[in-house]
Order: C-alpha cells, then sequence, then structure tokens
C-alpha cells in the first residue's frame, strides 16, 4: 500500500460526536470506546478538548497514556495556554499530536476580532508555537468551505510555513456540496507552495445530509485523511460517519482505488456501544449498521436473496461484525452458550462482566419464554444503568396504576449511599415515579423527551426509555431497558441524572 493509495482515519467521536446535546459520556466510557477504537485499526483518535475542563484534560491524558497503536490529539484554539494545556494532555501517548483551529471565513473573523492580516500573524504564532512543543501538529481554518478562495490560501501557507504536518479543511455547517469539496482540495494542492508535502484532511457535517459524499469526494479530490464519527454523531445534524467512509471505500474500489487500516468487522460491536453510552440510538433505516440495513421484507426481494445474497446485498452481513447462529436461548441456556452467543453478537466479556450479565440474563429468561438476540444487546447495554459507583441509584419500586387511581409509586433511592424513601402521586404511573425522584433528588432539569420503544416483539417484550433531559443549556440523555416500561423509565431518568452531575464536574471551571 503506497501512501497515495492509504486513508487515513481520524475518529472524533470523543470530542466532535460529544458535543452533540445530550450524548455526555462518563470517564469511563471514554477510555472503553477509546480501547475499541485503537483495536479495530482506527489511525488517530480525537480524544476531546483538554483545556475546555479538568475532566477533559484527564480524559484525553489517560486515553493518549494507554493507547497502543493509534496517534492521539486533542483540540486547541489558537491560544498559547490552549495549545499548552493539549501538549501536556496528549504527550505520553505514540506519536502524539495537537491539532489547533481558528474561524477563517468571513462570518467566523468577526468573531476574535481580527483584521485578515493579523489573523495570519496569529495563524503563523500559534502554529509555530504548538511545533516547538510536537512535531506532529495539524491546524484547522474553521469554515474553511466558506473562507474566500485567496485567503483560504493564503492561510493555508502560513501553517504549513509555521510547521503544520496536516492540513484539515473543515465543512463546519454543512454547507458543501461533492464537486465543491473536491474542487477545494485540488485548488489548495495546486496554489498554496508546499501543499504537497502535507496532508490534506476532510471534516464535514451533515446539515444537508452531504457528509459522507463531501468527505469521499474530497479523497477523489486529493485529501488523505478523513475525520469521521461513529454512528455519524456530533453536533446538530451529525458529523460523516466512520462506517459509512470504510464500507464505502472497500465496497467501491472499483471507483475509489483507496484503503483503510480499520477492522470493519468490528464495526457493529462498537456502533451499539457508542449507541449505548451516547443515548443516541441508531435509526433503523441508517447505511451500515441500522437495524434494517441488512434486512428484506418486500416478496421480490426476499425471493432473490433466497437465490443468491448479492442480488440485493452489496456487501455482506459478516463484513460489518454480524453473524447468524441458531442458538436459541432460553432459561435453561448455561454461561457458557451466553457467552458464545454474545461473542457472536460482538461481546467478549471478562468473567466478573459476564457472572453480572448471566444473572440477569436467568432472570430476564423467567419471565420471557424465548431470549431474542435484541433482548441479550439490550441487556448487555444496560449494563452500566444504576452502576455500583452512581451517586444515584434504585433500591426498589412499587407502583399502583389502573382506572381507579390514584396512580402512587413508592420509591427507594441510594444517594451517596445513604437510603431515601418517597411515595408520590401522579397523572400516571410514570409521572408519580418521576416526581417521587424529583422529591428524593431536587433538582432544576427540565424534561425535554420522553421515549419508550419495544426491543422486540410480543407482550413480554422488553422496552428500551430514553429521557432527556437540560439542565442551564446543558443536555443529557438517560437510557434504560426492562421487561417493566415503569422500571424501565426510572432507571432511565436516574441514568440521565447521574449523568447530569457527571456534566456538571465535566463544565466546572479549572
Amino acid at each position: 500500500m503506497t501512501k497515495q493509495d492509504r486513508v487515513l482515519i481520524f475518529d472524533t467521536t470523543l470530542r466532535d460526536g460529544e458535543q452533540s446535546p445530550g450524548a455526555t459520556m462518563s470517564h469511563n466510557e471514554k477510555l472503553e470506546i477509546a480501547g475499541m477504537l485503537d483495536e479495530m485499526g482506527v489511525d488517530i483518535i480525537e480524544a476531546g478538548f483538554p483545556i475546555a475542563s479538568e475532566g477533559d484534560f484527564k480524559a484525553v491524558s489517560e486515553i493518549a497514556s494507554n493507547t497502543k497503536n493509534a496517534q492521539v490529539c486533542g483540540l486547541s484554539r489558537a491560544i498559547y495556554k490552549d495549545i499548552d494545556r493539549c501538549w501536556e494532555a496528549v504527550k505520553g501517548g505514540v506519536n502524539p499530536r495537537i491539532h489547533t483551529f481558528i474561524g477563517t471565513s468571513p462570518q467566523h473573523r468577526a468573531i476574535p476580532n481580527l483584521s485578515m492580516d493579523e489573523m495570519i500573524d496569529r495563524i503563523h504564532d500559534t502554529v509555530s508555537h504548538a511545533r516547538n512543543l510536537c512535531p506532529n501538529v495539524q491546524w484547522s481554518p474553521m469554515d474553511a468551505t466558506r473562507t474566500e478562495e485567496d485567503y483560504l490560501c493564503r492561510t493555508v501557507e502560513t501553517a504549513i510555513k509555521a510547521g503544520a504536518s496536516t492540513i484539515n479543511i473543515p465543512d463546519t455547517v454543512g454547507y458543501t456540496a461533492p464537486s465543491e469539496s473536491a474542487d477545494i482540495i485540488r485548488m489548495l494542492l495546486e496554489r498554496v507552495p508546499g501543499a504537497d508535502q502535507v496532508i490534506f484532511a476532510t471534516h464535514c457535517h451533515n446539515d444537508l445530509g452531504m457528509a459522507t459524499a463531501n468527505a469521499l469526494a474530497a479523497i477523489t479530490g486529493g485529501a488523505r485523511q478523513i475525520e469521521c464519527t461513529i454512528n455519524g454523531l456530533g453536533e446538530r445534524a451529525g458529523n460523516t460517519a466512520l462506517e459509512e467512509v470504510v464500507m464505502a471505500l472497500r465496497v467501491r474500489n472499483d471507483i475509489m482505488p483507496f484503503k483503510t487500516m480499520v477492522d470493519s468487522t468490528k464495526l457493529m460491536n462498537i456502533s451499539r456501544r457508542v449507541a449505548t453510552v451516547s443515548g443516541f440510538q441508531v435509526q433503523y433505516n441508517k447505511a451500515i449498521v441500522g437495524k434494517n440495513a441488512f434486512a428484506h421484507e418486500s416478496g421480490i426481494h426476499q425471493d432473490g436473496m433466497l437465490k443468491s445474497a448479492d442480488t440485493f446485498e452489496i456487501m455482506r452481513p459478516e463484513d460489518i461484525g454480524l453473524s447468524e447462529t441458531n442458538l436459541v436461548m432460553g432459561k435453561h441456556s448455561g454461561r457458557a452458550a451466553l457467552r458464545s452467543k454474545l461473542k457472536d453478537l460482538g461481546y467478549d466479556l471478562g468473567d466478573n462482566q459476564l457472572k453480572d450479565v448471566f444473572v440477569r440474563f436467568k432472570a430476564l429468561a423467567d419471565r420471557k419464554k424465548e431470549v431474542y438476540d435484541d433482548d441479550l444487546l439490550a441487556l448487555v447495554s444496560d449494563e452500566g444503568t444504576n452502576a455500583a459507583n452512581d451517586t444515584i441509584q434504585i433500591k426498589s419500586l412499587e407502583v399502583i396504576c389502573g382506572t381507579e387511581g390514584p396512580q402512587t409509586a413508592s420509591l427507594v433511592l441510594i444517594i451517596d449511599k445513604d437510603e431515601h424513601k418517597h411515595k408520590a402521586i401522579g397523572d400516571g404511573p410514570v409521572d408519580a415515579v418521576f416526581k417521587a425522584i424529583q422529591a428524593l433528588f431536587p433538582h432544576q432539569a427540565q424534561l425535554q423527551l420522553y421515549q419508550v420503544h419495544a426491543v422486540t416483539e410480543g407482550t413480554d417484550a422488553q422496552a428500551t426509555v430514553s429521557v432527556r433531559m437540560e439542565e442551564n443549556g446543558k443536555i443529557v440523555t438517560g437510557q434504560s431497558a426492562d421487561t417493566d416500561t415503569v422500571v424501565a423509565s426510572a432507571k432511565a431518568y436516574v441514568n440521565a441524572l447521574n449523568k447530569l452531575l457527571v456534566r456538571r464536574e465535566k463544565n466546572a471551571p479549572t
């Protein structure tokens, strides 16, 4: 594989992805996702924004120290203290990277109130400062795709002369179309002195639904690094989806003769895990990793699939880590069968983790005649809810509901290891539960979304409940699954509150 054939995958799930309103991840969840990204073969992991908070700094620093293969990158504004803090966080990693940026479009130049010449000086000084600390410097002109071409060339040339080895061209507001995305890269390669000595990257947002198309177009124009996130997670409509560009380059290698080092068989597992820890479920018709991506309902499609899978499938389920098994799970299934089934689904659990999941699997199997794959996925995903180290935990819940009323909830919470009890009346059982939680743990967060969907079919199906809450502009999403919808609702609400406490700590001043 030559340098021209290779496309670097730069994952920013832990930075841009976590900036999605409500997508807060705990410290341990960030470390877990970073480990999965490293094992999958991602080239660069953007682990966070070290200056943002002490929590972000610690997460980036620990990820840098633990990552074995990938470069670990931190983001910093074009400010000396940001760059210094970023370097302190990443310097313990394998070939660490500083990523510094400044807005160059007319809309963004007004924010720091700099003239065009003053901004050039700022770019030169801050990139030089970063380069003196770290040989691996990436520079981004934020909102590059709305920056005047002549000025964009001038800023890129300045960054290259100051020592940047990677130049990222962000479509920050998702404004660009694919032909423009390719043309911008070609133009910079042709016009900027020294452009052939650096790697050009593309960072696209999905506001017009073209993030993946724009990223792939930039590669055909000469870019050799794609910035992306798992499941397309990110601000507003999201970012380029990692799984989409990886599989597009694999399936259409005939017209895009480029390769990545990502092990695609690990895509499904990390997609599920990111959906769980972020609280952002993957839409059923999402490309590559959606539940319906390999489902066929129409008679014509089913007939074709029975005769030959390639009539309606351009890739195999196993290419992304999906596999079919005939192992039916039920109350008589043992621990070895559960381990094997979970491994087929992409989860290789340690002994202690398997022990906990097995106990809850047996409890679920006692309530359900047959445990489906999606039930097991919900079970594993729900493992972190009501975790032993959470500030707030549910000990017991009893609900009275029906046509006669009043609907009441008797709840016992463990808060900071102390037991608290309350009985509340509400407009329905879920409202009563939420009022009981509010009474036991007073807070100002507003409920923005309450959503229920069945994990599998049937009256004994598990329900997955999502709860979104907002406090002082900060949004968190809690999630849980249970065959009892009211219990799932309580656990999801408490899960959101625990994430809110993490968010408060994350945004505490450094």
